[in-house]
């Protein structure tokens, strides 16, 4: 009981949303808080598009990301973060943690280039039947897809690490257990010239690049503890430094076109300011 409070805790806190749907999510994560994920037998593993096989292994925490075919695959996959945190994981937990990705998705050579591209040299799990949604019933929100288990398969936390700072800042104080802290730390305030930047029309085949101006107007030092894109075809460069009141930091937010067309992408700051997460956005039309 005292954990499914912890998590239902933080999980409210984490979510930046409205008070009318934090009781959906309340529920939601009550809901799936302990449920056992039941995985399919007929799924096959790939690595970089080639078969491969896969030991049997329980491991003392899992993580698991679902993927469907809707949407923009790059957006979901955030390839390069999840790289990220596995390095990381893994140089923390040694073997006590696995990520399994499984995927229900008719564009598999689309997917298989954006691995090659990437050089993700992890396994996925290919399921070709869907058998992974129909045993779980998964939410439909892509935000509630990718879950934190431990060694009997069950739920102890619910939320996708790689888009959501806090998000894998749960998970990390799990698997080190480390209890969640309830303190939000020294807070300051922010102010930005624009949020919103238009690229303008542009040769698709050019990469573009815009600053954001972050100006700490408080009394306390602005830290920038993640920023997260919407795309992989979308990063951003800034210092790590702490920002002195009245100073400012540049966020140089860097866009290359997969194809042409329009875009909008969301930028999601996290740092310690009342406003946070930050959202910027950079919207254009690549040629």
């Amino acid at each position: 009981m005292k954990k499914l409070l912890l998590v239902v805790w933080v999980v409210l806190c984490l979510f930046a949303c409205r008070k009318s749907e934090k009781g959906e999510i309340l529920k939601l994560v009550k809901e799936w808080n302990g449920k056992e994920i039941l995985f399919p037998m007929e799924s096959f593993t790939t690595v970089l598009g080639k078969d491969t096989f896969m030991m049997e292994e329980n491991p003392e925490y899992k993580v698991v990301v679902y993927t469907d075919s809707v949407g923009c695959a790059s957006c979901k996959l955030q390839l390069h973060r999840w790289m990220e945190l596995m390095h990381e994981v893994d140089s923390l937990a040694k073997g006590r943690v696995s990520f399994l990705f499984y995927f229900y998705s008719e564009r598999k050579n689309e997917l298989n280039d954006i691995f090659n591209r990437f050089n993700f040299v992890y396994p996925v799990y290919w399921d070709e039947k869907n058998e992974f949604y129909r045993l779980n019933r998964f939410p439909s929100d892509i935000t509630f897809q990718t879950f934190l288990l431990d060694k009997s398969n069950k739920i102890i936390a619910i939320g996708n690490p790689v888009h959501n700072s806090k998000i894998k800042d749960l998970y990390m104080n799990i698997i080190q257990g480390k209890a969640a802290s309830e303190s939000e730390g020294i807070r300051t305030k922010v102010n930005i010239k624009s949020t919103d930047l238009s690229l303008g029309a542009f040769d698709w085949q050019q990469e573009q690049t815009v600053e954001f101006i972050l100006e700490n107007t408080g009394e306390r030092l602005l830290v920038i503890n993640d920023v997260l894109t919407s795309c992989d075809c979308t990063m951003v460069g800034y210092s790590k430094e702490p920002v002195r009141p009245k100073d400012s930091v540049a966020l140089s937010v860097t866009y290359m076109a997969e194809q042409p067309g329009h875009f909008d992408k969301i930028i999601k700051v996290y740092c310690n300011a009342d406003s946070s997460p930050i959202l910027l956005r950079i919207t254009g039309e690549a040629k």
